[in-house]
């Protein structure tokens, strides 16, 4: 069984630890069956291999979100978007992928689903239960009139209806769309022939910006009359607000300093300051290094609007071999603090301005044009953009970066 794993989204709505990078299928604010904190991705991951250990599991994501998915997941295997578009392009390069990278013939079947699903075993047990003769959908069985969800009824779509309409959908038979696809690489790359020239994977990579940037269920599934629904009767959501995440969070304080005297109110904290709460019930506070949130739950859904508003870029990001933050962010230069784990390797690179680096605490080395040089606290290196370097952690290391932009 080959499954695809879809984790390109940004996650606006879960702003702002929720961004391009470090996007809400990372957050670890989950938690399993021994209480251990695990994200989206970690926890779908364990879902589906307890239901099939042998089935062959991809993630597709952003090529910028390899490093945080590796991290999580260090045994699966990434089908690396070039760029972010939506869930048509994602499943025609998967596709790709299966066929001309895997090896595997046009009339196999792979299924398609969402990695941001909160679910109970079962769920995860119907996807070897899809049928892929055009497409197989999987609905769940509605237990209230959501009008974040899309429903189908009769081999119909209808996207997020008024509540009204949803309720008169639910009375109708209609299912929650569950955005799970099952579907053959042939049908899928038969249905991206108009935008793609070539019979490779790299044509299918380079040329993915032809692609329509639309959904899946737009582009192909909602025109196709031959569907194929089987049903899901049990937990199902998508934790896609704060909403519906802090039903399921862990505990109610995430993170140091926090002083909470509230009802039903969610605090996280990813700086070094306090953060008091008093007499904000039913409330999500978020303090983070690209923001801060305020907002009550009923209305978390609603941010999006908001937060597409905001331009600035992550100022938090995590790599393979650690992590790091923004410190300081002006038009000469950027100042980082970064954090790498003990064994981290950063990749040899060219800094496209000089980089300054100084050593705060921990061992390693750097590697500048093919010279080692030891690094312990105190030491400072300085890199022009004519340079390939690498940085080794021997131990944990603290560093600042100081890139000069101009």
């Amino acid at each position: 069984m080959n499954i695809v794993l879809l984790s390109g989204g940004s996650g606006k709505r879960l702003w702002p630890l929720s961004n391009d990078i470090l996007s809400k299928q990372f957050l670890t604010l989950l938690k399993n069956d021994k209480g251990q904190s695990e994200s989206m991705v970690q926890r779908v991951y364990r879902q589906i291999r307890a239901s099939n250990p042998v089935a062959d599991i991809f993630v597709s994501c952003n090529k910028n979100q390899t490093d945080v998915l590796n991290k999580q997941l260090e045994a699966v295997e990434v089908i690396a978007e070039p760029t972010r578009r939506d869930t048509f392009p994602a499943i025609v390069l998967a596709a790709a992928y299966l066929h001309f990278v895997k090896g595997l013939g046009l009339d196999e079947t792979f299924v398609v689903c969402p990695i941001d699903v909160f679910a109970h075993q079962a769920y995860f047990e119907k996807l070897g239960q899809l049928k892929a003769d055009h497409i197989g959908l999987l609905g769940a069985v509605p237990t209230y009139p959501s009008t974040k969800y899309g429903y189908i009824l009769d081999s119909q779509f209808v996207e997020k209806p008024t509540i009204e309409k949803a309720q008169a959908l639910i009375d109708a038979g209609a299912l929650w769309n569950c955005g799970v696809f099952a579907l053959k690489l042939g049908y899928v790359l038969d249905k991206a022939k108009p935008y793609v020239t070539g019979s490779a994977y790299e044509a299918y990579y380079t040329q993915y910006h032809q692609l329509p940037k639309t959904s899946f269920d737009y582009e192909v599934a909602e025109k196709e009359s031959a569907l194929a629904v089987t049903t899901y009767d049990g937990v199902w959501k998508d934790l896609g607000t704060w909403n519906t995440l802090t039903e399921e969070m862990a505990k109610d304080i995430h993170g140091k300093n926090i002083y909470l005297d509230a009802t039903d109110t969610h605090v996280i904290n990813m700086l070094n300051v306090p953060v008091i709460v008093k007499d904000v019930d039913n409330a999500v506070v978020i303090a983070s290094h690209d923001g801060i949130l305020v907002t009550t739950k009923p209305s978390s859904a609603h941010l999006k609007p908001l937060t597409e508003q905001v331009t600035s870029q992550p100022m938090y990001e995590q790599r393979i071999w650690g992590e790091y933050q923004v410190i300081d962010n002006n038009p000469k230069n950027v100042v980082k603090r970064i954090y790498m784990d003990a064994g981290g390797a950063t990749e040899t690179t060219r800094p496209t301005v000089q980089a300054i680096y100084t050593v705060i605490s921990g061992k390693g080395i750097a590697t500048i044009d093919a010279q080692d040089h030891l690094l312990t606290p105190g030491d400072v290196i300085k890199i022009s953009s004519l340079q390939a370097y690498s940085l080794i952690a021997a131990t944990q290391m603290e560093l600042i970066a100081i890139e000069h932009v101009a």
